[in-house]
């Protein structure tokens, strides 16, 4: 069965329908771009006036095929494969009849460099209809001409935009920037507008194959793009760190086939491409970020067989802002939630969140005053626990203190019905523990989401000793209803991610407490390519909070009779607190907090003078990303991980580990074990037993194996 059918109207035009057997999109490939040959032939009949290219799937193409593309070993490989998608798309531009892509869904990556090859795209109307280069979040970048045919088209300062940043347009925004020549509001108008295009333009050609073609805004000479190419680089690795070399490998390509012809230009962009293919970086990124992150989202860590439930009515106990980003997120996906608090008036405020939200939504126009009113009559804030009835599932979202917790858990469960699901927003106390205050420990489980919640895509589910498949099914199945991506993990202090978050914060102020300048701690942070650096970062989370995370644990501990060995940062930490340097809510911790943005606090350096010598800075981003990668290597020897997917999803979506490392464990995978255990040993050392590694690396390392395996 070809991937492509191929039908002449009685109007003299061909459609060709991309319709890869087996797959549920069309995917750039070798069956795909044999079937596009093949219309390509058809074209050459004197009958064919010309071509219209679109698909029998929901979306027109979504890009390559990673299948194949991982199985890469050489980079003669990547080349190769680059130059032949190239060739079949330079025969169908160059063919002498006009083609045109009636693009009826999602165009993104590969499927809209063959629409890039077609002398005009007309798109359905639909804004959440998707065209777009995201290759760089891969670690590639567009490898069938796409680095040439974009700048080409829509000048080298947009595409470079739209290439490096690999942000979505909607059709309505392709089309103000002249990537689309048309909107069609259904169907049948796509396809009668792809006609009309094709019979009024019987001699069309692209414009870099006309003879006095010119760069929209000028090529790699001209006085703009030639500045724009001074700054552009350093203001990239600024932001990358150098981290991800497929923004370099992308403007160089761009640079480069802006002074050449357009055939030469391809033949760089192939290199480059290969360049990227090989790259560790994009490794790691399609491991994680593609396979990984797709067995998640398709339900691998959902138990099998409990039939699929949606959650219709929702009750949110404590209208805070994790409560009043809770109530938001499930709103805006439908569902019917009670926000309840203590008062009135701050239930209200709660509803105030998602008002503050949609109003801004509005302003900017991504949303309309019927659309936001019709989200907020969905919350219904109140101090009623009798308005809980018939709710499926409850989310508590108190502040962290056992006692709350169990006042309101007992509250709740006396109007739920029997088979309603409880949840803890908890992001520390242990499941079990909090479900002894439950009357239906099955039901019971936890929800931890992240701050801000209508931002941060991920949800830790934890699962108690006594938390049934159903409710686990149950809690899974609402975590994709609103849009964000579950992992799940056992039940233990500090589950996983605040467990392996705390390792990096705690590091960084270790080293404030040896000696080590401020801001060589928060430049490795930058460095190592975490989103903030850690002394920053633990303002935005508060010292407070960090201390009284801390505190409890030891009082736990206590009472079991165990003793918890204190961190060296958590001194700091203390005597930060002491003096009310609590974090950014109070405008001041390691850092002043103002209106303008922040700044290191300048006595800082006096209270914790820096050493004469300071470390390398290698060593100080060792520390912070082995800290990180050992302690999740730890909580899977300790099962509190259930699988290398929800450890690596959840360390890069829960804190921002280094996404082109892979997350936390294909950070040890991708250096391998024995290099990890030799590095951990020399940080152990010199800095304590906490970088002793985990003993299943230990274990990799002497008889071989990955995390992955």
């Amino acid at each position: 069965m070809s991937a492509v059918t191929i039908e002449l109207g009685s109007d003299g035009i061909l459609v060709a329908t991309m319709d890869l057997p087996g797959r549920p999109m069309n995917v750039v490939g070798d069956a795909l771009m044999d079937g596009i040959a093949a219309a390509i032939e058809r074209l050459a009949d004197p009958k064919a006036l010309g071509l219209i290219l679109t698909s029998a799937k929901a979306d027109f193409c979504a890009g390559g095929d990673l299948d194949s593309m991982s199985k890469w070993t050489r980079p003669e490989q990547p080349f190769e494969a680059s130059m032949a998608m190239k060739k079949v798309l330079r025969q169908l531009e160059l063919q002498g009849k006009p083609v045109v892509s009636a693009i009826n869904g999602h165009a993104l990556g590969g499927g809209l460099e063959i629409a890039l090859a077609c002398h005009a795209r007309i798109a359905m109307a639909d804004p959440r209809l998707k065209i777009g280069q995201p290759e760089v979040k891969l670690g590639l970048l567009p490898g069938g001409g796409g680095t040439q045919r974009l700048p080409r088209l829509v000048g080298i300062q947009q595409a470079l935009q739209i290439m490096v940043e690999g942000n979505d347009m909607s059709p309505q925004q392709a089309q103000k920037i002249g990537l689309v020549a048309d909107l069609a509001a259904d169907r049948a108008e796509l396809m009668a507008k792809a006609r009309a295009w094709v019979l009024a333009h019987p001699a069309a050609k692209q414009p870099w194959d006309e003879p006095r073609f010119r760069f929209p805004g000028g090529d790699s000479r001209s006085p703009a793009v030639a500045q724009l190419f001074t700054v552009a680089p350093s203001m990239a690795s600024a932001k990358s760190w150098g981290n991800y070399p497929a923004i370099q490998h992308i403007m160089s390509s761009v640079f480069e086939g802006g002074l050449l012809d357009f055939d030469s230009a391809c033949i760089v962009e192939s290199r480059y491409f290969a360049a990227c293919s090989m790259s560790p970086e994009s490794r790691n990124l399609i491991a994680t970020m593609w396979y990984q992150l797709n067995a998640i989202k398709k339900g691998a860590s959902r138990p099998a067989g409990v039939p699929a439930s949606k959650v219709k009515k929702l009750g949110i106990l404590g209208a805070g802002m994790m409560g009043g980003g809770i109530a938001y997120v499930s709103a805006k996906a439908g569902i019917e939630v009670v926000l309840l608090d203590t008062s009135a008036e701050a239930a209200a405020r709660g509803k105030a969140y998602s008002q503050g939200l949609l109003d801004k939504a509005v302003t900017k126009g991504r949303s309309t005053p019927d659309k936001r009113d019709a989200l907020l009559a969905r919350i219904t804030p109140t101090t009623d626990y009798a308005l809980l009835a018939g709710c499926e599932l409850v989310i508590e979202a108190v502040f962290e203190d056992r006692a709350i917790k169990a006042e309101v858990t007992k509250k709740a469960e006396g109007v739920l019905g029997a088979s309603a699901t409880f949840a803890s927003n908890t992001s520390t106390l242990p499941i079990t523990g909090l479900a002894q205050a439950s009357v239906r420990p099955k039901n019971f489980i936890g929800l931890h989401f992240f701050s801000p919640v209508d931002k941060m895509p991920l949800v830790e589910i934890i699962v108690g000793a006594q938390t049934s498949d159903e409710t686990l099914a149950h809690g899974f199945d609402y975590v994709l209803q609103i849009g964000k991506t579950p992992i799940v993990v056992n039940d233990s202090r500090g589950f996983y991610t605040s467990r392996v978050f705390a390792t990096y914060l705690a590091e960084g102020i270790a080293m404030l407490k040896e000696g080590v300048h401020p801001r060589s701690i928060e430049v490795a942070g930058q460095q190592a390519g975490m989103p903030m650096p850690p002394l920053a970062l633990q303002d935005e989370v508060s010292l407070s909070l960090s201390l009284h995370v801390f505190e409890q644990t030891r009082k736990d501990l206590a009472a079991e009779g165990k003793t918890v060995v204190e961190h060296p940062g958590t001194s700091v930490v203390r005597q930060l607190c002491e003096i009310g340097r609590v974090g950014k809510k109070a405008g001041k911790g390691f850092y002043d907090w103002g209106p303008e943005g922040r700044t290191l606090w300048p006595e800082l350096t006096k209270l914790y003078p820096p050493a004469a010598q300071q470390p390398d800075q290698r060593e100080l981003i060792d520390r912070l990303m082995f800290a990180q990668a050992n302690e999740a290597a730890r909580c899977w020897q300790e099962k509190v991980l259930r699988s290398v997917a929800d450890a690596n999803i959840g360390s890069i979506f829960g804190w921002g580990f280094a996404p082109f490392q892979g997350g936390a464990l294909q950070f040890i995978d991708a250096m391998g074990a024995k290099a990890f255990v030799v590095r951990a040993r020399e940080l152990a050392a010199k800095f304590g037993p906490r970088f002793e590694p985990a003993a299943l690396v230990v274990e990799q390392a002497e008889k071989g194996g990955r995390f992955a395996d």
